[in-house]
């Protein structure tokens, strides 16, 4: 098993940035581009290799993906899967886009290219040989939508991200690493059987846009909260409640997940900036419940976060 690595930005000098990011992609996926739209561009990634997985989790600001194919030396997909944000995938001719928890499977051997915004998203590559064997419909799978909104698209992102917590705590383990690369593949084609979005469900997907839309411009807003989401989206609160439940979280808890990840964009991206500023800018009306929360879910204070010391680092 591979140890885990972790890189980010946030002491690379912006000028750098596109060229450092660039040579990083590259290093973990071979063939992969970004495209930086600019020196204000931050990011974060995590590599690590569990026996057949070759994974990374990676956020940064909004950017353009692009790569070229694999040779055909061994049959290998690709699986990204959105935390956060959104992104628009496209092989040949074939296009999708992701919302949070949704995941779409590639192939690696064709060009394919990806646009993001500000986002949080889990990659996994992998042999095709063994998902195959479990969705045996695997090829007219490629580049649909699958809905995480599913249960069993909800336990294949909480599984991939719990996978995470165990990076520097596994060892070396053989029978750990196989008995993980079974599940992976188990949970996959779980989700994947009942990830088919039916025309029925688009109201509710409409829906769940509208939400986290009005989130997203309503973020510095310190009254932020269920009854302000349903008052502006004309929707009742017991909705508006539903609608993040099967997003696999509650209102409460999304406001402040994404408050937090736009303060930690906003930390490396404006370094002038007092700590306290960016907080109360984004509702927090006390800073030492935001460096709490921030810690709680980073894993470092925000002032060791803008320095880029990363957890276990």
């Amino acid at each position: 098993m591979a140890a885990l690595l972790k890189f980010h930005t946030g002491d690379v000098a912006p000028a750098d940035r596109a060229r450092y990011w660039n040579e990083i992609a590259d290093r973990v996926f071979t063939g992969t581009f970004i495209n930086v739209p600019g020196e204000d561009f931050a990011g974060r990634m995590l590599t690590w290799r569990v026996g057949q997985l070759d994974m990374i989790r990676t956020d940064s600001t909004h950017s353009g993906v692009g790569r070229t194919p694999l040779p055909q030396n061994e049959e290998r997909l690709i699986l990204h899967l959105q935390c956060r944000g959104s992104s628009e995938h496209q092989q040949k001719q074939a296009e999708c886009a992701l919302e949070p928890g949704d995941f779409v499977l590639a192939s690696p051997h064709e060009p394919y290219s990806i646009k993001l915004t500000g986002h949080e998203m889990l990659v996994v590559e992998f042999p095709r040989e063994p998902l195959a064997e479990r969705f045996p419909g695997i090829d007219d799978a490629l580049m649909q939508r699958m809905c995480g909104a599913t249960p069993g698209g909800r336990v294949f992102h909480d599984f991939l991200l719990s996978l995470w917590q165990h990076g520097e705590r596994a060892g070396e383990d053989p029978e750990w690493e196989c008995g993980m690369n079974a599940v992976f593949y188990d949970l996959a084609a779980m989700a994947m059987r009942g990830a088919q979005r039916p025309l029925s469900v688009q109201p509710e997907i409409d829906l769940r846009k509208k939400v986290t839309a009005m989130v997203a411009a309503h973020l510095e807003d310190p009254s932020l909260r269920t009854a302000s989401i349903a008052d502006t989206c004309r929707i009742s609160m017991r909705t508006v409640q539903n609608v993040f439940a099967a997003m696999g979280t509650t209102p409460t808890a999304y406001i402040l997940e994404q408050r937090l990840r736009r303060a930690a964009d906003r930390l490396v991206a404006r370094p002038d900036a007092s700590i306290t500023k960016i907080a109360f800018e984004l509702g927090f009306n006390d800073s030492a419940y935001f460096t709490r929360c921030f810690r709680q879910q980073f894993g470092v204070a925000p002032r060791d976060w803008r320095m880029g010391r990363q957890p276990h680092s």
